[in-house]
């Protein structure tokens, strides 16, 4: 009798345990996905031609393992020629990201340059400066909180001019309420000490490796991208996925998980029309947020554990998109280039609700319909209580071109066209309740052939490749029979995992 694996969630970490299920055992995957689309936060979006990446995801990881299988799936184009006529490949694209503060660019990550000690003013690099070595000398003894965690490893000054309010921004809170656990994770081992040895790599070696493996994330200036956007890979996934015999169902929200002992039996979903389909599966593996997966068992949750995860925190997402005639920030050599080359701009103005800012056409020129003008994407962070979720999209694609005018980006009047995309729990918090995670991680361990993966299901700020990582280890522990999830939970976690741990 054939086994099946019931997968909740279409997103990087669902269609990956799907694919590695059909390529690597007998065990029939079967994906319940609550919306119509594929890839979840990775997929794109088409509006008249013009595509939106969702919060943007570059094709990057330190894991051989996740470059080789995007690789698989899509295969690297370099050929001028061939991307033009064909489909399904990848592109190798430069990565430049800025900052926009005081009305002026800085690199990202912050470089020791001219230009950023002229942008700085002398005062205030001098105080950049000692501020660093003061907590270089004398960092704060077991940081508590995110501000602590900034402090100690880019000194004060630079978290406050740098850091300080895009944090804020994201989270909606000050960063003495975070865990530095999110700053661990996220920030890993930059600093402004490898910045500076990376720069002085940069200068004395030009590369096209793509592998990075020596590079912090942060630090990486090429990636892989979809000529049509992420989501063009995980449709393809999904195609292979039921090409292979594996069965993915749209439009089905799961609302009940049923467990017995120390396994799960089923899961039920509804449709939009009400109705209610039961499946019952050998494996499971949830990508669907905590906070929904403990609220679907029902009554039979330690009390402990749904107090936590009812007061599990998640940070919602709103994308504008905006058409416009040309940006008011020309590039250095305008006869060169007559749009500046950032995929990313972090927005620092604490003028402005805006945090982040992407040039598709700079991610892939292939994303915009009409080459001529710029498709811009504009990233505001928020809870789905917020005033600014419930805005009209004609209020936000307003107030979005009101404030890229205010700050020096666009002008207002350049404008022809938006559009809105909301993308609710994007970013699981680190907060609340979250210093007693653990708890509801040893209780749903407990149960042996059920699997959390990938961002939400794990409530952890994976990227895309990260995700990947703990379904492609979930489906290894399956084929071995190992019981233990350590190595699921390890994804992400330690420093060198990708590039000690991750050669099977």
């Amino acid at each position: 009798m054939i086994k099946k694996a019931i997968i909740i969630g279409a997103g990087p970490a669902g269609l990956t345990a799907a694919y590695e299920l059909v390529q690597k055992t007998k065990i029939l995957p079967i994906v319940i996905e609550k919306s119509q689309f594929m890839g979840g936060i990775s997929r794109t979006v088409n509006y008249k031609g013009n595509r939106i990446d969702i919060g943007g995801h570059r094709f990057f990881s330190k894991s051989d393992r996740v470059m080789e299988w995007w690789q698989e799936v899509m295969p690297l184009e370099k050929d001028s020629a061939r991307i033009e006529e064909m489909e399904k490949i990848l592109l190798l694209r430069d990565r430049k990201s800025r900052i926009y503060c005081f009305r002026k660019f800085f690199d990202y990550p912050i470089t020791l340059s001219g230009r950023t000690i002229a942008n700085l003013g002398a005062w205030r690099t001098f105080k950049i400066g000692m501020s660093y070595l003061k907590s270089s000398c004398f960092p704060i003894r077991n940081p508590k909180n995110l501000e602590e965690f900034f402090i100690n490893r880019f000194g004060k000054e630079l978290y406050l001019t740098f850091f300080k309010s895009y944090t804020e921004k994201v989270w909606g809170k000050p960063c003495k309420e975070i865990s530095a656990e999110w700053g661990a994770q996220r920030v890993k081992g930059l600093s402004v000490w490898k910045s500076i040895v990376h720069v002085l790599k940069r200068v004395f070696k030009k590369s096209d490796n793509i592998a990075g493996k020596d590079t912090e994330t942060s630090l990486i200036e090429k990636f892989l991208y979809p000529k049509y956007g992420p989501g063009q890979m995980w449709e393809e996934v999904a195609r292979i996925v039921r090409e292979r015999g594996g069965e993915i169902i749209t439009g089905l929200e799961v609302e009940n998980i049923e467990a017995s002992e120390n396994r799960i039996v089923s899961v039920s979903a509804r449709d939009s029309e009400g109705n209610v389909r039961r499946f019952d599966g050998d494996y499971f593996f949830s990508t669907m947020p905590i906070k929904d997966f403990i609220s679907g068992m029902g009554h039979g949750v330690p009390e402990n554990v749904r107090e936590i995860s009812d007061g599990l925190t998640y940070r919602d997402f709103i994308t504008v998109g905006l058409l416009v005639n040309q940006l008011k920030i020309k590039p250095a050599n305008p006869l060169q280039n007559k749009l500046i080359n950032d995929t990313w701009i972090y927005i620092q103005e604490p003028d402005v609700d805006v945090g982040r800012l992407q040039i598709f056409n700079n991610w892939s020129p292939y994303l915009v319909a009409d080459p001529s003008k710029v498709w811009l994407g504009l990233e505001y962070f928020c809870q789905d209580t917020d005033a600014l979720w419930k805005k009209p999209d004609s209020e936000m694609i307003e107030q979005g071109a009101v404030e890229l005018d205010r700050i020096g980006i666009i002008n207002k009047r350049d404008v022809l066209d938006g559009t809105v995309i909301r993308m609710p729990k994007t970013y699981p918090g680190y907060f609340g309740t979250f210093d007693r995670f653990s708890e509801v991680r040893r209780y749903l361990d407990g149960f042996e052939n059920l699997f959390l993966i990938g961002r939400n299901g794990m409530h952890r700020y994976n990227n895309q490749d990260h995700s990947m990582l703990t379904a492609m280890e979930a489906v290894q522990n399956i084929i071995s029979g190992r019981t233990n999830k350590e190595n699921i939970w390890s994804v992400n976690t330690e420093q060198e995992y990708h590039e000690t741990k991750d050669k099977r």
